[in-house]
């Protein structure tokens, strides 16, 4: 830590001498500035700072415009807000754009020294430019995986599981990039030059059923006039994808269940049997161990598709994502609609950070381009975002009778073999109010 190049960016001049002087005392080396266009000078000039302590409030442009600019420019170094305590909620602002931390005004010397340490110190070695792309899998996919806590969860999990032949359960929300992820894991698989066939559930009647499964053979029925091949045969040897397997009929996850526990198929209108290998990936936003306590979803089949289950964050627990996704929307937008717009302005990011984003990336994704095609000057501002974000209500979640919650608990711990933490999130509750229903109920810890 020591020997460290810091940027200071503060417009007070009494207190930034006095900053400057106290930090070289204990070993860095300090530059300073009290314009955020210089700060952008000095840090395009090659000085290889090692952090960038900065004053939210500054002549002009903020700080927070500094630190989009630094993201957006693939500075991705320690960035440390200061602030007064009256401005801790744009302190919080910041943090969600990307900043590494905050400190109040009047500040304390060895909380700065602590928090200087811990940024320096979690900073990457390499550094990439904000965001990781992988190879797609077909042409124009790209993944955005973000670089913050519940991002780094989420992609370990991904590589951890992947070169698995394990089933794959995917749980979130809609549009937290479930598919993605199941995309994900099978290019990251030894299936990868093989195919990736995936099914939406929730379109799959229990009429065609079989034949989206399984296939048919000419004849089989009126209109069939060619044999057709169904997705276990379409996707063997690689990654079968089932998205929305919540939405399953009854009668069709027997049938499902059949195939996946004897790896072969029948098409319909022959007795003909055909070997299969997939690897299996599922995916809903449906509460599967609370469908397994009502009898709407098999506890066998629940078993046969959660070998290892994934759970996606949704964007308002990922931080300084949000504004990677939304630059990474905005450059999307800006090559489909053929504008050039650079950014969003203060003010629109504090409104977009604010905002609950309960659509997640495909909501953002919605946003961003409609504000694109809005926008008059080169920067979103909120008035472009106005009609999009609209304050949402609070959900009203049912009341359940004290034995209902009680089976969904026991349904719950079951389905996950007993492990406290991941009952508590196919519950939707933390790991503490998991452990006072149990005590509260009599069950056994």
């Amino acid at each position: 830590m020591k020997n460290a190049r810091i940027l200071l960016v503060e417009d007070d001049l009494t207190f930034a001498t006095m900053l400057q002087t106290f930090l070289g005392k204990k070993g860095f080396s300090v530059d300073r500035t009290g314009d955020v266009a210089h700060a952008m000078k000095m840090m395009q000039g090659g000085n290889g700072f090692d952090l960038v302590l900065s004053d939210l409030r500054l002549p002009g442009r903020d700080g927070l415009e500094l630190l989009r600019w630094m993201r957006d420019n693939g500075f991705d170094i320690p960035f440390i807000v200061m602030t007064n305590y009256a401005e801790v909620q744009n302190a919080v602002l910041a943090m969600k754009s990307g900043a590494s931390d905050y400190i109040s005004k009047p500040v304390q010397p060895d909380i700065l020294l602590q928090k200087i340490g811990d940024a320096i110190a979690s900073a990457p070695a390499s550094v990439p430019v904000c965001s990781k792309p992988v190879q797609p899998s077909r042409p124009g996919l790209q993944y955005m995986e973000g670089t913050s806590d519940a991002a780094s969860r989420l992609y370990d999990h991904v590589s951890l599981v992947a070169p698995t032949m394990m089933s794959v359960l995917i749980l979130g929300a809609s549009g937290t990039g479930k598919e993605h992820v199941a995309r994900l894991i099978h290019e990251r698989s030894k299936r990868a030059a093989r195919p990736f066939v995936a099914i939406d559930c929730g379109s799959v009647s229990r009429e065609v059923s079989a034949s989206e499964f399984f296939g048919y053979v000419k004849g089989a029925f009126t209109g069939a006039v060619e044999d057709k091949k169904g997705a276990f045969v379409e996707a063997d040897g690689g990654t079968l994808f089932l998205d929305e397997v919540g939405n399953l009929g009854y009668e069709v996850q027997v049938q499902l269940l059949r195939a996946i526990q004897e790896h072969r198929v029948r098409p319909v209108g022959t007795t003909k049997e055909t070997d299969v290998d997939i690897r299996l990936v599922c995916a809903t936003n449906e509460n599967l161990a609370e469908a397994v306590v009502r009898g709407d979803f098999r506890e066998d089949l629940y078993h046969r598709i959660s070998e290892f289950t994934i759970y996606m964050p949704e964007l308002k627990d990922r931080g300084k994502d949000l504004f990677l996704f939304a630059d990474y929307f905005l450059k999307q937008a800006n090559a489909e609609l053929e504008r050039d717009i650079l950014g969003f302005d203060a003010k629109a990011a504090e409104m977009m950070a604010r905002h609950t984003w309960p659509g997640n990336l495909r909501e953002l994704k919605n946003v961003v381009r409609r504000a694109a095609l809005l926008a008059g000057g080169r920067y979103i501002c909120p008035e472009d975002l106005r009609q999009s974000i609209r304050p949402v209500e609070p959900e009203i979640r049912p009341l359940h009778s004290e034995s209902t919650e009680i089976e969904q608990i026991k349904a719950a711990l079951r389905a996950t073999g007993g492990n406290k933490t991941r009952t508590a999130q196919l519950l939707g509750i933390d790991r503490k109010t998991l452990y006072n229903k149990l005590a509260r109920f009599g069950m056994d810890i």
